[in-house]
């Protein structure tokens, strides 16, 4: 909302500002998938004055006010949104879940944020919307081939904010994984395996 990419080139160049920025305050943040980490994320953009709306296949109205979160269908919330934001896990269902039909709904200055698993974008259908600007920008963090090849069109567009699969990638949720490992090999080692999933 800020053209950080922008403004970060400018300021290294030996520049300094070259656009006009949009402020959070009343802007709409979509939610798709108001889970665990949706409504984490709710409570982010309702504390810049951000109006929430979101959508999931099984969201109630209901469980959305219990974030004070709207509740609308997946094309109110593509339409409405100034940033689109996705938290949902990849499935057959999520698989191709933004396409071209979806990127088409997007404000024209929209930005879409996903930091949940490349594939629920249609990757193709982004790069073509970007390219062409018909929408503001893509913040991703997820990709469909990772690492993202060197040569991969996305490096090369000045509408994006581009990270290499960083959100989780932090030492203390290293160290739950990391701790479980070793206390899953000494369990088993010594005969009394734990966290066993079913067969």
């Amino acid at each position: 909302m800020r053209d950080v990419p922008g403004q970060q080139q400018s300021m290294r160049e030996g520049g300094w500002q070259t656009a006009v920025g949009r402020s959070l305050q009343d802007a709409t943040l979509g939610i798709i998938g108001l889970g665990r980490l949706g409504t984490r994320v709710a409570r982010i953009g309702q504390a810049f004055g951000m109006r929430t709306i979101a959508w999931s296949a099984n969201l109630t109205t209901e469980k959305a006010a219990e974030h004070d979160v709207d509740a609308v269908t997946k094309e109110q919330l593509l339409a409405q949104s100034d940033v689109v934001t996705i938290h949902q896990v990849l499935s057959s269902r999520t698989r191709g879940l933004i396409g071209a039909p979806e990127l088409a709904l997007m404000k024209p200055d929209a930005w879409l944020v996903n930091t949940s698993r490349g594939p629920i974008v249609d990757e193709t259908a982004l790069i073509d919307a970007l390219r062409e600007q018909r929408i503001g920008g893509a913040a991703l963090d997820v990709y469909d081939i990772e690492p993202l090849p060197a040569d991969h069109p996305l490096r090369g567009l000045s509408n994006t904010v581009l990270t290499p699969h960083i959100g989780y990638v932090v030492r203390d949720l290293y160290r739950v994984f990391y701790e479980g490992a070793v206390e899953d090999i000494a369990a088993w080692v010594g005969g009394e395996p734990i966290r066993v999933m079913g067969r």
